[in-house]
């Protein structure tokens, strides 16, 4: 999901061969690099957007889900809905003050973002039609973000590294909630099923997508991997996916929209059919059926909040000015 932030990242550095020695001798012995420690140039740029990525993808994320929290089923499915958008706010501001350590700001990124210079993951400019894209978002969708999310708990950049270790922990729960909702529609009436199934086609494929181009067309992803900020190549994170979540559908007796999928004994995995990356960077480029809402209501939030930012920044000012004042008159 998150290698997608990678996609047209400039990864080269000007430092000199002793300095990108050291510092790759430090990567290779697990330390984390922290804020203040000397870096490549290119590590902070990959780490940048990177982050920044994934923030946007969190902040975006809220909108398929918070379209649904006045319309899910019964009130408990409603509290736990709105504790889960409340939860992926969360996740972007601990990734923004992440981001916020290298050196760019949130106003920076999100300029970045309403520009369409930063991008966030094209599965979140697919619609919810149904209450069962709801399940289907939060087995599959939040599925793949904690495959990938886990080993970035080992990322090399400790405040990224530290930050996705809550993340995890929350959404380790939104796929459990989002199994259980698909539990109970593929139990039961024949409608509900269809609903789940339904569900299940339409987002199965998308999800595969979200852990970026195949390594082949993975421009930056060796350096990634060598610098420590991956753990995992994306097709290797994709098998991880399908090989764990494809006993799950068979247990609710849903049926994945991919003819090729079978097991095969061979490598103990499951094999799948192609993706359609057509498809798949006609989405990230903008041309996804949500893409220019999905903006535009991110826009209107930023640009309605702006007296809130500015009435904050006056208030620290004011305690501020109150704090020097005091020391002053103390001395």
């Amino acid at each position: 999901m998150y290698s997608q932030g990678l996609i047209g990242a400039k990864t080269e550095t000007e430092e000199d061969e002793a300095f990108l020695a050291r510092f790759q001798a430090r990567i290779d012995a697990e330390e984390k690099i922290e804020p203040n420690d000397p870096m490549p140039e290119g590590y902070r740029r990959t780490l940048v957007r990177q982050i920044g990525q994934h923030a946007h993808s969190e902040i975006v994320g809220m909108l398929p889900e918070g379209n649904w929290i006045t319309r899910a089923p019964s009130l408990k499915r409603k509290a736990a809905l709105l504790a889960k958008v409340q939860d992926e706010g969360g996740h972007g501001l601990y990734l923004y003050c992440a981001a916020e350590t290298l050196g760019v700001s949130r106003e920076e990124m999100t300029e970045e973002l309403l520009s369409g210079k930063a991008k966030y993951s094209s599965i979140f400019n697919y619609p919810t039609l149904t209450w069962a894209d709801i399940g289907a978002i939060g087995w599959l969708v939040d599925g793949a973000a904690i495959m990938n999310q886990i080993p970035l708990c080992r990322c090399s950049y400790g405040p990224y590294a530290r930050a996705m270790i809550r993340v995890c922990k929350e959404e380790s729960f939104h796929q459990r909630q989002g199994y259980e909702i698909m539990m109970t529609l593929a139990g039961g009436t024949p409608e509900q099923k269809e609903l789940a199934q339904d569900a299940l086609n339409r987002w199965w494929w998308p999800s595969l997508m979200m852990f970026g181009p195949h390594d082949s067309a993975s421009q930056h992803g060796d350096q990634s991997m060598k610098w420590k900020i991956k753990r995992f190549t994306n097709d290797e994170l994709r098998q991880k996916f399908v090989d764990a979540t494809v006993p799950q559908g068979e247990y609710l007796g849903l049926t994945f929209p991919d003819p090729d999928l079978k097991w095969n004994e061979d490598k103990q995995g499951y094999d799948f059919g192609a993706i359609d990356w057509d498809e798949f960077w006609r989405v990230v480029k903008g041309g996804g059926s949500m893409n220019r809402e999905r903006i535009a209501v991110r826009r209107k939030a930023w640009e309605d909040g702006a007296w809130v930012r500015e009435a904050a920044l006056a208030h620290a000012d004011k305690r501020r000015a109150r704090r020097e004042a005091s020391k002053m008159a103390a001395e």
